[in-house]
């Protein structure tokens, strides 16, 4: 069938969930089945819960209507053991919201479920093991439904996940040649699911009027890894490695923010020796949050990842397997830079188990590790060399190596020990990467020659640089001062990318764009204690009018200052000229007195000793 055939159910389930939610959220407050704000939940005021009744009931009424229209005994019947267990879920996670089940006991039920759903043939087939295939079967189905479940933290952020997975999994199994039961089934599943998904989102949505609750959480995520089962779990032997590896991760990129979140709170959780099972206020949306990013900011920063770890899993249909892995690899890499960057981000009023010395041998290790970083640099430098050489290939040879493969093989050795060993007798090692600037590239220039240039020597010493291209040599000089680069300014990318319009305060100009302007713009961007939001400069060099310094204007001089004040809502201005600077703010103060403007007008100082 067309796209065209799976719109109806999409619409229908839609329009149902539109048309329930509002209901689901009158018979919660009737009933008192509301969300009370805790200290270790995000939320702050009373919320009705019951909106997974919804979205629980237009999947089932539309999934059953259009599995009749379309052929029941085809499309439906072989997989009725995943409705089921869609139920089943459905109503743990209602019991849950209604009466609070123990999470062990909780975690019982969804195995027992499971593994009924395995036993009825639901399944991976990653292995040629049917026993581990079967025990993974379940710590899938498990894991990935509490993923949601934990995933549900912050208005819209889960619903709005699952969505994005949905879609990934429709086009997924849309994609493939041909037509069977399973991509019918998959296909239709998917549009009442996304339908019934998206109508309660709009209700959902930051500020939200009503939650899912564990009844919505626990079924959507039971869902979502059922599907993901049939769409591609079952494909994986039979066939070569790279066949396993692309078919193992399109299920796993398709929901890979709820995994990675899941992880990362469990990791953060046991360093700080706090119990996993517990609440709190420390995902990765609520670590957003705390460096300034707005909750509906956090939760579009989570959909952007969803989706681009859902285009990440498409490159393996539509791409080849060597071009896909290399963009996977990459995607990788900046996914652990940002999660790096909010797991520092403080929400933990305890020490760090890592901070503290202790008599075991493992803690001062893992100390030299996690703090010095060192460990950590020449592992990333490892990558980051081999997937920068490996690209180069690629793009060389139009992304078929063909017979070249083999000359890949016997000097990617070379290249990474004399690469990390330039870097290690340079100095790229003794940098602080918070800190990285024009300096640090230069050093990152001249140990990334030195390294190519000295692999050259060695590759003609040993092979005679017979049938080895010069030109993959030129790329990968380029390709790897690109990616040393952008890991070392990670950091700061990160965080100007998250701040940028976030900051809050009190609206600020800087009169003087010169070298004292730029002294106080990094003071008020790296002191959030300030308070200070600043808006752009002021200076009386009419060549600067209109420029930009460091990302913020240069909005005019002092003759426009009363109608800069006015449109900008300007509260605070900062006079930051060295010389004569006193004689200035009391200008500039005479002039917003006369302007009749409610501005606090102040000076830059400097004080050493």
């Amino acid at each position: 069938m067309s796209i065209h055939h799976y719109i109806a159910p999409f619409i229908g389930s839609f329009l149902l969930s539109l048309a329930l939610t509002p209901l689901a959220r009158k018979m919660a407050l009737k009933t008192g089945q509301v969300a009370l704000p805790r200290d270790s939940r995000w939320h702050k005021k009373a919320t009705p819960l019951m909106g997974g009744v919804a979205i629980f009931l237009s999947a089932v009424i539309t999934w059953f209507s259009y599995s009749a229209f379309m052929d029941w005994q085809f499309v439906a019947a072989p997989y009725l053991p995943v409705i089921l267990g869609f139920v089943a879920m459905f109503l743990l996670g209602l019991t849950d919201d209604i009466v609070t089940v123990d999470p062990q006991h909780k975690l019982a039920a969804q195995i027992i479920i499971s593994s009924v759903v395995v036993y009825l043939g639901l399944r991976l087939g990653w292995t040629s093991s049917m026993t581990l295939n079967l025990f993974l079967s379940i710590v899938w189905i498990v894991g990935i439904t509490n993923a949601f479940n934990l995933l549900d933290n912050m208005d819209g952020l889960s619903a709005g996940v699952a969505f994005i997975a949905g879609i990934f999994v429709f086009l997924n199994q849309f994609m493939k040649p041909g037509m069977s039961q399973s991509i019918d089934f998959v296909l239709l599943t998917s549009a009442v699911y996304l339908g019934a998904i998206f109508g309660f989102l709009i209700y959902n949505f930051n500020p939200a009027s009503i939650f899912m609750g564990d009844a919505g959480s626990l079924s959507i995520g039971f869902m979502i890894a059922s599907l993901t089962m049939i769409s591609g779990g079952q494909e994986a032997t039979g066939g070569g490695v790279g066949h396993l590896l692309s078919i193992i991760a399109i299920p796993i990129f398709i929901v890979f923010i709820p995994i990675v979140d899941t992880g990362f709170v469990s990791v953060m959780r046991k360093l700080f020796n706090r119990p996993i099972s517990r609440g709190g206020k420390d995902h990765s949306s609520h670590r957003m949050v705390a460096v300034g990013l707005s909750e509906r900011k956090a939760v579009l920063v989570l959909y952007g990842f969803s989706a681009a770890s859902g285009i990440m899993a498409l490159t393996f249909n539509a791409l080849s397997f060597s071009t896909a892995i290399v963009l996977v690899v990459f995607y990788l890499l900046f996914v652990t830079l940002f999660w790096i960057y909010l797991g520092r981000v403080k929400v933990y009023p305890e020490k760090s188990i890592l901070s503290e010395r202790s008599s075991h041998v493992l803690t001062p290790i893992l100390v030299e590790i996690t703090y010095k970083r060192r460990l950590f640099e020449v592992f990333l430098d490892f990558i980051l060399i081999s997937a920068a050489y490996y690209t180069s290939y690629l793009l060389r040879f139009e992304g078929d190596m063909g017979g070249n493969f083999d000359f890949f093989l016997r000097s990617l050795p070379i290249v990474v020990a004399c690469q990390i060993l330039s870097f290690y007798v340079m100095g790229v090692y003794r940098g602080v990467w918070e800190r990285t600037g024009i300096r640090d590239m230069i050093g990152y220039v001249k140990a990334i020659t030195t390294g190519t240039v000295l692999s050259i020597l060695i590759i003609l010493f040993i092979y005679r640089f017979q049938s080895f291209s010069r030109a993959v040599f030129v790329i990968y000089w380029g390709l790897i001062f690109i990616l040393v680069s952008l890991s070392r300014l990670s950091f700061r990318i990160i965080d100007e990318g998250l701040r940028l319009g976030s900051r809050k305060g009190e609206r600020t100009l800087i009169f003087g764009a010169g070298i004292g302007g730029q002294m106080t713009l990094k003071e008020l961007e790296s002191n959030d204690e300030l308070g200070l939001k600043l808006v752009g400069f002021i200076d009386d060099n009419p060549r600067l009018h209109g420029r930009k310094i460091q990302g913020y204007p240069v909005l005019g001089g002092s003759e426009e200052l009363g109608n800069i004040i006015r449109k900008h809502e300007i509260k605070k201005i900062i006079i930051s000229f060295k010389a004569n600077g006193s004689e200035k703010t009391e200008d500039i103060r005479k002039l917003c007195s006369d302007l009749e403007a409610q501005v606090e007008v102040t000076q830059m100082r400097i004080t050493i000793g």
